[in-house]
């Protein structure tokens, strides 16, 4: 299992000297740079779940579970999205001072959310061109230096098929063209017969072999 990120610039709404901050990780029913939709109602399950255990995700460094900065003391969902509360514990962990300093002078301004989605957690809108994220679960929110127009990143092939947008991404990835990629998924395998370049065939190939996975 891997677990995807989804990128969202944060929204500080109170900085403390003592390393406290607080604002919104996501907000609700906002189309982001790579076409994510999250709805109301998204993290009550997870939230739920933390909950019951008695404490909540951490605060990770740039997704570093070898790095935790702190706790948070809360995490709501309220009508806007998810509201947080946090402190980065400056006086004990160096890692957390440098990451309070950067996000003081807002040279951080990101926050990340590791998440994986539930069956039936999401669907591609067809019409209005979006991917509709429902139900998340959540893992980790980590301090990020890029937040907005970082590419999330891919799950799985099974779940970039869902998303047109993100199925094209992970065939460049791959290393097919853009042409090559239009290709494919308009035309199927049959439309990649004359690779543009000899060092796409490779991928090509790599891709027919996973074929099994896009139909199974």
């Amino acid at each position: 299992m891997k677990i995807k990120k989804l990128r969202k610039p944060f929204e500080v709404k109170s900085l403390g000297d003592d390393g406290t901050f607080s604002g919104y990780a996501s907000v609700f029913d906002v189309v982001d740079s790579y076409g994510d939709v999250v709805k109301k109602g998204a993290f009550l399950e997870s939230l739920g779940e933390w909950s019951s255990k008695g404490k909540l995700p951490p605060i990770l460094w740039q997704h570093d579970p070898d790095q935790p900065i702190g706790p948070y003391t809360m995490m709501v969902e309220d009508d806007k999205g998810l509201y947080v509360e946090g402190k980065l514990l400056i006086d004990d962990d160096p890692l957390a001072k440098r990451a309070y300093a950067h996000l003081k002078a807002g040279t951080i301004s990101g926050l990340s959310i590791g998440y994986t989605i539930p069956s039936g957690g999401g669907h591609w809108d067809e019409k209005a061109g979006v991917y509709r994220l429902e139900k998340l679960k959540l893992y980790e929110v980590s301090l990020v230096t890029f937040p907005a127009n970082e590419s999330a990143e891919v799950e799985s092939v099974k779940s970039a098929i869902g998303n047109p947008k993100e199925f094209e991404r992970f065939l460049r990835d791959a290393g097919l063209s853009r042409m090559q990629a239009k290709r494919l998924m308009s035309g199927g395998f049959s439309a990649l017969s004359e690779p543009e370049r000899d060092d796409g065939a490779e991928a090509v190939e790599a891709l027919k072999s996973l074929a099994s996975i896009f139909t199974s």
